[in-house]
């Protein structure tokens, strides 16, 4: 089988793939916390062995592969909201919070107090202080720039502010919610927590409409060439297959 079918395929499992990561970012450009994540692509060989290729069918056949992803860290703008428990992280920091499968990372900081008087992420979950959960019983909230919570003049705990490493790959777990290997959190010492603010979404809308009508473009393409491909193999097996004696 030509190789090339093999390069349009992949081409076209690829853009398919980088599609949805560009709308994913588009449908999140609205969430606070949200980190876009941005497609890596490599470059992959139709066959394993070079020296059977001229030099210009390795051109040809050189084709790219999406790798995988990463996070964008750049941060997002902080917006008011005069929401005494929206909290937003000036600095590489998150916030750490518990799940039912364990710790994770946000920088979604529109919180709320539950039933239980602690204080929780919009998805349910306890955000950790540095002692473990965070309690808050009573009005006034307030929080210093360290992340100390004080409620009507009594401190109730410090939020767990942690950063990582540039060389950690911090991963989506889905919403604004971000994982990363264990061990790697440390003590932010570079962010700073800013009370009644929430940072916006770093999605760029109209960089990634741009992305988004571009990978439409490329999907169309990989299709076109795929069918290019099917009807010429098509037709040596029906035409020039049978002359063969």
């Amino acid at each position: 089988m030509s190789s090339g079918y093999y390069a349009a395929c992949t081409g076209l499992m690829s853009r398919t793939d980088a599609l949805d990561t560009i709308a994913n970012n588009l449908a999140n450009v609205s969430t606070a916390g949200f980190r876009a994540s941005k497609n890596m692509f490599s470059s992959h060989m139709a066959t394993a062995d070079d020296s059977a290729l001229s030099v210009l069918n390795q051109d040809a056949n050189d084709y790219g592969v999406l790798s995988g992803t990463r996070l964008d860290t750049t941060q997002g703008a902080l917006v008011p909201t005069g929401n005494d428990l929206d909290f937003a992280i000036q600095g590489p920091g998150y916030f750490e919070v518990q799940t039912a499968t364990g710790p994770v990372y946000t920088r979604g900081g529109n919180f709320r107090v539950s039933p239980q008087k602690q204080l929780v992420t919009a998805a349910g979950d306890p955000v950790l202080g540095d002692n473990g959960p965070i309690t808050v019983i009573g009005q006034p909230v307030s929080v210093s720039s360290d992340g100390t919570i004080s409620v009507n003049g009594a401190i109730s705990g410090k939020l767990k502010a942690v950063e990582f490493a540039p060389s950690v790959e911090v991963q989506s777990a889905g919403g604004t919610y971000y994982t990363a290997p264990a061990g790697t959190a440390v003590a932010s010492h570079d962010s700073q927590v800013r009370q009644g603010m929430l940072e916006s979404s770093n999605v760029n809308p109209i960089t990634s409409v741009v992305e988004l009508i571009n990978a439409q473009r490329q999907v169309e393409s990989m299709r076109r060439a795929l069918s290019m491909f099917g009807t010429e193999m098509d037709k040596t097996a029906t035409q020039d297959l049978p002359r063969v004696s």
